[in-house]
């Protein structure tokens, strides 16, 4: 991972830090004694001998039945794919490249296998000037994703953890260097390989990969830093500031600024700042933080006066354009990403300035609720041409290789026609939102799901989709959030009250973190409680155009599975609101025949088989067409950006090379968004 700073969406004036990405020391610890044998007191052993009797057994899951089910359709499984137990070995310290997972080769370590538990250890040091330590200033050691579950200790101490495999988290490590500078970290993990009530996403759980599963990733797989922060000091998403941008009729910003650190009974002020285009349009007065809370939320004006359009607009001709405008507030869109600059101040009750903050947000409006089927943006049908994108690549695999590996996928996509991308069971690297704000590309975000219902699952899930939510609620790029896949980790939605209940619940619970934007609750079929009726649908472009041409096909069953669900003792039932936005979230995962391909990948496979790129383009412009002539469906997904492992489906492969001609397959996806459009003038 390159030395860009990992949250370039949230960024502190004078920022201090160091990347901690790069050599750590690293133990397999397959028996579990790390712990017992006090290693994070005492430093990480040279080798420890490992009995394969004390080892988790791979044949204890329910995964079979679970994988027949969902695999059915794409490739036949393979038999005998477990893990097979090895005699008494010495497993010996090595060195890891951070944040990479030693399951793949940029780690250094490029080891498959179970291990599921993992310590990490290196030196760290007190990174303050003596001015920010004379003024209080603490040191923060922050971890982009740690997969499943970490412990921190400082030189032996223990100083938190956190457990959720796909969302950040921070530990404060000030007091570990009141004694000297340098200091030993070392990082716990435990990662099951076959809880399947744990998150995992397409993280496969057997000996290889197969079907739509992939390789596993464990352990740390995204950058980790030290900073140093204010005592007091104002907070990101993750912990409550929230920015709210979806106001363009009154050009209003709602803001709550949330305070960390705060002592008791403190007095503390708030300010923020907007500006576009190097432009200030305006600037709030400084705002108490109540007594009884350490937030503050407040209305900022984002409206410009003409003479502020006319300055922005002399900065930046291509703003002239009236479509680009709502009420005198500039608006982002993936034609013209317009972001305004927001900077957040802290101050003491002496008004002296102790923290700031700059970031952006993008004014835009979504409405999925009008009378006319359409999802809508910025108060207009907006068609979603979107590819799955389940972030991927050759030697790093869900880590991507450096922040301009993230720019590139979404350049790729968009040079392809696609104006956004559903994020596939996973909550992706953080910078990937910021280019997406950037150079106006719509996400779906989505969790990793689990595939075994039970109260731990229930307790895992909620806690890291809220955290999902909330780290990524101010990217204006986030246009709709899909917290299940398919009934994955549901397998009874059509008998069970109590799993349609936590469906509902996961609803629910995400229009409370953020009323401004869709909640697809189910993606596919099953649906309980949703605002987008989506389904999915790998026929062919014949039999999927006529699916498409007939609502009542449409809402009928898709992969021998309901689309809404039927009343049962204790639960009414579900069905399609008239006029909701109805998408088709899935379809395509076409591959090249093989030969044609000029590959000899026996386990390569798609939902679908074409004779050669020639065949594979007629295919898709037959069934993008085919979607939207029905006059029904607003948005579609197609099945996918890149090859993924044994999965060759994509219009790209595995290192981003086209497989068709990018101004060839832009010209039907433009063509299908044209249609659309003026279906909806």
């Amino acid at each position: 991972m390159s030395e860009d700073y990992p949250r370039p969406d949230f960024v502190r004036k004078d920022l201090n830090w160091i990347s901690l990405d790069g050599p750590w020391s690293f133990l397999f610890d397959d028996n579990d004694v790390g712990l017992s044998q006090g290693w994070h007191l005492k430093g990480l052993p040279e080798a420890v001998t490992v009995n394969s009797t004390d080892t988790n057994s791979p044949n204890k899951s329910e995964g079979p039945d679970i994988v027949a089910k969902i695999a059915s359709g794409t490739q036949e499984l393979l038999q005998g794919n477990i893990f097979k137990k090895g005699e008494v070995i010495m497993n010996k310290k090595r060195e890891i490249q951070v944040p990479f997972v030693f399951q793949c080769p940029a780690s250094g370590i490029d080891e498959k296998g179970v291990h599921e538990v993992l310590w990490y250890e290196r030196n760290i040091e007190d990174l303050r000037t003596e001015e920010q330590k004379n003024c209080g200033h603490r040191i923060l050691i922050r971890f982009g994703a740690v997969d499943y579950e970490a412990k921190i200790w400082v030189d032996g101490r223990f100083f938190g953890g956190h457990r959720g495999g796909h969302v950040p988290f921070d530990i404060d490590v000030t007091d570990a260097f009141v004694s000297g500078t340098s200091q030993r970290l070392t990082v716990r993990v435990f990662d099951s390989a076959h809880d399947l009530s744990q998150p995992r996403g397409k993280q496969y759980w057997k000996a290889q990969p197969e079907s739509i599963f992939y390789t596993p990733s464990g352990g740390i797989w995204q950058s980790v830093w030290l900073e140093a922060v204010p005592a007091a000091r104002i907070g990101d998403a993750s912990t409550g500031t929230v920015l709210r941008s979806n106001d363009i009729e009154d050009g209003k910003l709602c803001a709550n600024i949330r305070v960390l650190g705060r002592p008791a009974g403190h007095v503390f002020s708030v300010e923020l700042e907007a500006s576009l285009q190097g432009v200030l349009v305006s600037k709030t007065a400084k705002i108490d933080l109540p007594r009884d809370s350490d937030a503050a939320s407040f209305e900022v004006n984002m409206h410009l006066s003409e003479a502020q359009q006319a300055d922005v607009k002399s900065h930046n001709p291509a703003l002239q354009s009236p479509d680009f405008w709502h009420n005198g507030t500039a608006l982002w869109s993936p034609e013209q990403p317009i972001l305004y600059d927001i900077t957040i101040r802290l101050y003491d009750s002496t008004s002296a300035l102790i923290d700031q903050i700059h970031t952006t947000t993008g004014m835009r409006s979504l409405s999925w609720t009008d009378s006319d089927g359409t999802f809508r943006l910025n108060k207009k049908p907006y068609f979603h041409a979107l590819f799955l994108d389940q972030g991927y690549w050759q030697n790093t695999f869900m880590t991507p290789p450096s922040s301009a590996a993230l720019e590139q996928d979404i350049l790729l996509s968009k040079r392809m026609g696609f104006n956004g991308c559903r994020k596939h069971q996973k909550v992706e690297d953080p910078r990937f939102l910021y280019w997406a704000d950037r150079l106006g590309f719509l996400v779906w975000g989505e969790m990793a799901n689990a595939y075994a219902f039970s109260a731990e699952y229930v307790s895992r899930f909620d806690q890291e989709w809220r955290e999902a939510v909330m780290r990524d609620i101010n990217h204006p790029s986030v246009v709709a959030w899909t917290p299940v896949n398919e009934s994955w980790g549901y397998s009874d939605l059509a008998g069970d009250v109590q799993q349609r209940n936590h469906v509902r619940s996961l609803y629910y619970a995400t229009k409370v973190l953020d009323p401004t934007r869709p909640v697809n609750d189910n993606c596919g079929w099953e649906h309980v409680t949703t605002d987008l009726s989506t389904f999915h649908d790998y026929a062919d472009g014949e039999k999927l155009t006529e699916t498409c041409g007939s609502m009542e096909r449409i809402l009928g069953d898709h992969g021998g599975r309901p689309m809404f669900l039927s009343a049962v003792d204790g639960d009414a039932g579900s069905q399609h609101t008239p006029n909701a936005p109805v998408l088709c979230t899935e379809f395509g995962g076409v591959n090249i025949a093989r030969s044609a391909a000029g590959v000899d990948g026996e386990r390569e496979w798609g939902y679908t088989t074409a004779t050669d790129p020639k065949d594979l383009l007629k295919r898709i412009e037959k069934m993008m067409t085919g979607i939207v002539d029905g006059g029904h469906i607003c948005g579609f997904v197609y099945t996918q950006l890149t090859d993924i492992e044994q999965e060759v489906n994509g219009l790209y492969t595995i290192d981003r090379q086209e497989k068709l001609d990018a101004v060839e397959v832009k010209r039907i996806v433009d063509s299908v968004k044209k249609k659309y459009t003026e279906m909806h003038q």
